[in-house]
């Protein structure tokens, strides 16, 4: 695949995840959007449905793995780092969502930091700025 095509798809790529980024708190279910933006030092935990919630999160997760796998294919045309990626995105989704339910669970007792960022992991697309680094690091290495 030539240079050019490679980057216009890269850029369309990086585009829908602004997009998802701009639109997502119209699109999906998450009543801690006002609550982590300045609510927190005020007003109480906001009532929210679990399972609602995170049936969203993962569909929110899905869609940005899905556009942060293909930008990381498209950039380093490795079907390894494909697997990995992949492999590495699911386990992570499940790790994430492990801890913010426990965090949930506890109404934030041990603080919002926490619980925060690991939100923010699981709705905006954290790890590809991770994965894109690692594997441009280990293609230098391999030369």
């Amino acid at each position: 695949m030539k240079n050019r095509y490679r980057l216009l798809i890269s850029v369309f790529l990086i585009a829908t995840l602004v997009l998802i980024r701009f639109y997502g708190p119209s699109i999906f279910y998450d009543p801690f959007i006002d609550y982590f933006n300045g609510a927190y030092l005020t007003d109480p935990l906001p009532e929210f449905d679990t399972s609602l919630l995170f049936t969203n999160i993962g569909l929110r997760y899905l869609a940005n793995s899905i556009i942060s796998i293909a930008i990381i294919y498209i950039v380093f045309l490795n079907k390894g780092g494909l697997k990995f990626s992949i492999i590495f995105y699911s386990i992570s989704f499940f790790i994430l969502c492990f801890f913010y339910y426990f965090h949930l669970n506890i109404d934030f007792k041990n603080g919002y930091l926490a619980a925060f960022y690991i939100r923010r992991m699981l709705i905006h697309p954290i790890l590809l700025l991770v994965l894109l680094p690692t594997f441009y690091y280990q293609k230098i290495l391999k030369k």
